[in-house]
């Protein structure tokens, strides 16, 4: 990988992460149209998704630092409500993470097959998700506390699980099943990126323990420094723009029209694969 790969490469996962269009999806579509040799990747792919959780902690650390707050106060408050309503949605991504991560990863593996399909369906969901959150949707006026109830939390976090599968978008999975739901666009994208903070940590962590276990050491060196560093930077930098716009965008803009992109890039994969 050379250094400008890395910095291309970067910039693509920190503004998949966080448009609906699957950062996953897009890396193994960059790494195939760069040539990048798959060997290392996972050290690459770890430390470009630590970039990203950062430009999330940075974006949200009023909201996370209010929520701890209020959490250690030992009562029942909304911040401990909205706590309490992530960790019922992280349920179904962990019991795939533990259980079933092997299976998925064997049965999906990096097919750019698969990966068009799964965008296939990304675009179908967020088209369906505008359906029904816009002005003549079939969902409801929302009066739960904090935007979003235990049930929604959890329909969220099956969203969340069925998109360990690559090119089905992590963000426009969740902020898709919230929207068809019923929870109010306002409330949708932040609920979704505060929810997979823990998710994606404690993925790539898993990632780091059986690259231990397998190797004795934590990056394989097959991938530089240099790579590594300017990977996380530009991962970092993309992310911050791409978080912020996403939540402006998920308040205001039709999210039909990445629904439109994915529809494309699935047929592009389809034809020149």
């Amino acid at each position: 990988m050379d250094w400008w790969q890395a910095i291309l490469l970067g910039i693509v996962q920190g503004l998949t992460e966080f448009l609906p269009v699957s950062s996953s999806g897009h890396l193994m579509i960059f790494r195939e149209l760069l040539g990048v040799d798959a060997e290392g990747f996972l050290d690459f792919t770890v430390l470009v998704h630590l970039g990203t959780v950062i430009s999330t902690l940075v974006v949200f650390w009023k909201v996370i630092w209010s929520l701890l707050k209020g959490l250690f106060m030992f009562k029942y408050n909304d911040e401990t409500d909205y706590i309490c309503k992530i960790l019922v949605s992280m349920i179904p991504v962990m019991i795939v993470g533990f259980f079933f991560k092997d299976f998925v990863s064997g049965l999906f593996g990096e097919s750019m097959t698969v990966v068009a399909i799964a965008l296939l369906v990304t675009a179908l969901l967020l088209f369906f998700s505008d359906v029904a959150s816009g002005p003549r949707g079939w969902v409801g006026t929302n009066t739960h506390r904090n935007g979003i109830s235990y049930l929604q939390a959890f329909l969220v976090g099956i969203g969340q699980a069925f998109a360990v599968v690559p090119g089905l978008s992590r963000s426009g999975t969740t902020i898709a099943t919230g929207l068809m739901t019923g929870v109010r666009r306002e409330k949708m994208a932040q609920f979704s990126f505060l929810m997979v903070l823990i998710p994606i940590i404690g993925e790539q962590f898993l990632d780091i323990v059986k690259s231990v276990s397998e190797t004795g050491h934590f990056f394989s060196g097959e991938v530089s420094g240099i790579c590594l560093v300017l990977g996380f930077l530009a991962a970092f930098a993309s992310g911050l723009f791409a978080c912020k716009a996403m939540v402006a965008l998920v308040k205001k803009a039709r999210l039909s029209w990445f629904a439109l992109y994915c529809l494309i890039v699935a047929i592009l994969i389809f034809i020149f694969k």
